[in-house]
C-alpha cells in the first residue's frame, strides 16, 4: 500500500519535471517568436509530430491544445484550493497535459513553418504559445507541496500583490491567454493576415489624425505659458524621436503612443510659415490617406480572397505575403517618424522622410498589383492609379 508520503513525493516530482518541460518549450517557442524562421533550425527541442499523410492544420491543432489546456488548469486550480487535498488527482490532471495538450502546441508551432503560413503567422502563433506556457507555469508552481490546500493569501491575492498574485488570479490570467490563442487560431491564415494589415491601416490612421490636429494651431495661437513649454519640450522631442528610431521603445508602444507623448512639447505651424511646412503638411495628409486607402483595398481584393488554410508548401504566395506584409509594417513606423518631424519644423527631415514613407507606399502597391493567380484584376487597375497620385508631391 502507498504511503501518504509517497504520494505527495510522487505529485510533487511529477510538477518538477512538467516545469522544466515547460520551461524549455517556453525558451524554444519564444525564440521563434523573437526569430522567427525556418521551423528545421528551430524546432529541435519541440516535441516530434507522428508522420502524417496530409499536413497538419497548425492552427486547428493549436486552438484544440488551448482549449484542452485552459479545461485542465481549471481543475488544477480547483484541486489545489478545496479539500480534501487529492494529490493523484492532482497527477492524474499532470499526467493528461503533459501528454497530450502540452506537446501539442508545441507541435502546432513546430507544424507552422513559413513555407506554408509566412514569417509573420509562424511568429504571432509562437508568441501566444510562449504566453500560454508561461501562464501554465506560472499556474502550476502555486501547486502546494505540504499535502494542504492553498491558503487564502496564497489563493485570493490579486494581482500585483506583494506576495504575487494568488492561483484564482494566475487562472484567470492563463484563460486570457489560451483564449487569445484560440481566437488568433479561429480566424485562420487569411483572418490573421487582414487582421494585421486591419491593425496597420489603424495605427495609419491615428497619425493622420494627429497631423490635422496639430495642423489646425499655429504657433501664434499660443500663450505664454504655452510658449515656455514648448522651448522646454524640445529636448523631449528629440529624445522620442531618438527612442523611437533606435529601437529602444518596446512594441506595446507604437506611433500612436508615442504621439500622444508628444502632444505637449510639440511646436505648431508659425502664421508666415517661411518653411512652407504647411504646404507639405497638406501634401503628406493626401498621401497619407491615400495610403491607409491601399490597405482597406488590399484586404478586400488580396488577403481575404485567401483561403482559410494556408496553400501548400509549393506555392509561392507565403513568400509574396512576406514580403508585402515587410513593407506594410514600416510604413506606419516611418510615419511616425515623419509626424515627429513635423512637430520640430525640420523642413529637410520632412522632406526625406516623406520621400521614404511614399516610396515604400509605392512598394507596397507594386507588391501587390498582381492578384495571386493570373495577371491583371479590377485592384491592378486600382493600384496603377494610385501610384500615379501617390507620386504627386
Amino acid at each position: 500500500m502507498t504511503s501518504s508520503g509517497d504520494v505527495l513525493e510522487t505529485l510533487n516530482a511529477s510538477v518538477t519535471s512538467t516545469l522544466t518541460l515547460l520551461s524549455q518549450l517556453d525558451a524554444t517557442v519564444s525564440s521563434i517568436a523573437a526569430h522567427p524562421q525556418p521551423s528545421a533550425s528551430t524546432t529541435q527541442e519541440l516535441q516530434p509530430v507522428a508522420p502524417a499523410v496530409a499536413p497538419i492544420d497548425a492552427l486547428s491543432l493549436a486552438h484544440d491544445s488551448s482549449a484542452l489546456i485552459k479545461a485542465h488548469a481549471t481543475k488544477i486550480s480547483l484541486l489545489i484550493i478545496n479539500e480534501p487535498y487529492t494529490p493523484t488527482a492532482i497527477a492524474k490532471v499532470l499526467q493528461e497535459l503533459v501528454t497530450s495538450p502540452i506537446p501539442g502546441l508545441a507541435a502546432a508551432v513546430e507544424a507552422c513553418t513559413p513555407e506554408r503560413y509566412t514569417l509573420i503567422i509562424q511568429q504571432d502563433l509562437a508568441w501566444r504559445a510562449g504566453r500560454v506556457f508561461k501562464e501554465l507555469k506560472e499556474l502550476l508552481s502555486r501547486i502546494p507541496k505540504d499535502g494542504k490546500v492553498l491558503v487564502d493569501g496564497k489563493k485570493s491575492a490579486s494581482a500585483g500583490a506583494a506576495g504575487g498574485k494568488g492561483s484564482i488570479a494566475a487562472t484567470g490570467v492563463l484563460w486570457s491567454a489560451c483564449d487569445d490563442l484560440m481566437a488568433f487560431a479561429k480566424r485562420g491564415f487569411a483572418g490573421n493576415l487582414a487582421h494585421r494589415v486591419e491593425q496597420l491601416r489603424d495605427t495609419l490612421k491615428d497619425v493622420m489624425d494627429e497631423l490635422k490636429e496639430w495642423g489646425e494651431e499655429t504657433e501664434d495661437d499660443e500663450d505664454d505659458e504655452g510658449d515656455g513649454q514648448s522651448d522646454a519640450g524640445g529636448d523631449g522631442v528629440a529624445h522620442g524621436a531618438s527612442d523611437f528610431q533606435s529601437g529602444s521603445v518596446s512594441p506595446a508602444r507604437d506611433a500612436q503612443a508615442i504621439l500622444d507623448d508628444l502632444m505637449n512639447s510639440q511646436r505648431y505651424i508659425p502664421r508666415d510659415d517661411p518653411d512652407k511646412i504647411r504646404e507639405r503638411l497638406d501634401s503628406c495628409l493626401k498621401r497619407l490617406r491615400l495610403t491607409t486607402l491601399l490597405y482597406q483595398a488590399a484586404v478586400k481584393r488580396r488577403i481575404k480572397p485567401l483561403s482559410h488554410l494556408p496553400p501548400d508548401s509549393l506555392s509561392d504566395i507565403p513568400a509574396r505575403l512576406d514580403e508585402v506584409m515587410s513593407v506594410l509594417k514600416r510604413i506606419p513606423e516611418r510615419f511616425g517618424s515623419v509626424a515627429m518631424a513635423f512637430y520640430e519644423l525640420d523642413r529637410s527631415e520632412i522632406d526625406r522622410l516623406m520621400d521614404e514613407c511614399f516610396f515604400d507606399a509605392f512598394a507596397a502597391s507594386e507588391l501587390l498589383v498582381n492578384p495571386w493567380e493570373g495577371q491583371k484584376d479590377e485592384f491592378s487597375d486600382w493600384a496603377l492609379r494610385f501610384q500615379i497620385e501617390i507620386k504627386k508631391g
